[in-house]
């Protein structure tokens, strides 16, 4: 088994995220799928890396934000024998059993943005809105073992209520989504602008951290080695 990041760029090459990539007995697991429309610039990355896509099995999803499932709609489309694994809690806003906690989020907000940002502010709830429900497959909670025992769900609230990541003992590493940031060479909590809970999010960062992992893979900033 490994996992390998999968560097996607866009808007120019300004911008990167690295969802991962779990191999195990050659099936594939793909961890979040990037803004809508990026599902060729992850297949590309993929292949390229010395991948088939018929391989793929599984995506997880950390969570329900718009640059963590934008594409899974069309992944789930493509490839139909994909298993969609997320958090209990996750679930029901992906697939559009209650309204998004990041929307509800954004609509306050838009009511303090100043007139700067409101034009933003519209656009980012807009976006959140035409988001595709996706139903998940397989639910997930806190300590359970997952992809043959090899992985553990390990609940990381604050950024989103239902926010998971994972961690593979054997590897001594761990998948963060947005629990923990690369940045300036340290594991930082992802923008605290838009945790939900920020004292959650501190907590679940010190929880990861305890798992004195050697490998964390970012979803923002890459992989970072201790």
């Amino acid at each position: 088994m490994k996992i390998i990041e999968l560097p996607i760029e866009f808007n120019g090459q300004k911008n990167t995220i690295y969802p991962s990539l779990i191999i195990l007995n050659n099936e594939l697991t793909l961890v979040d799928t990037g803004y809508a429309n990026f599902l060729t610039l992850i297949e590309n990355e993929i292949i390229k890396s010395g991948y088939e896509m018929k391989n793929l099995k599984n995506i997880i999803i950390t969570h329900y934000d718009d640059d963590h499932i934008g594409s899974l709609y069309d992944f789930k489309e493509k490839y139909p024998w994909i298993s969609i694994i997320a958090s209990e809690i996750e679930s029901k806003y992906i697939c559009g059993e209650k309204k998004s906690e990041r929307l509800v989020q954004a609509e306050e907000m838009l009511e303090n943005l100043p007139d700067e940002e409101q034009e933003f502010g519209a656009w980012f709830i807009q976006q959140l809105k035409s988001l595709k429900h996706v139903p998940i497959d397989r639910k997930v909670q806190d300590g359970d073992m997952i992809l043959n025992n090899k992985c553990k769900v390990v609940a990381t609230p604050g950024h989103t209520s239902g926010h998971i990541s994972l961690y593979f003992p054997s590897l001594k590493s761990v998948i963060t989504g947005d629990a923990a940031v690369k940045e300036n060479h340290e594991l930082a909590i992802a923008n605290p602008h838009f945790c939900l809970n920020l004292e959650k999010a501190k907590q679940s960062l010190a929880k990861l951290k305890n798992l004195k992992a050697e490998h964390y893979y970012c979803y923002h900033g890459g992989k970072f080695t201790f």
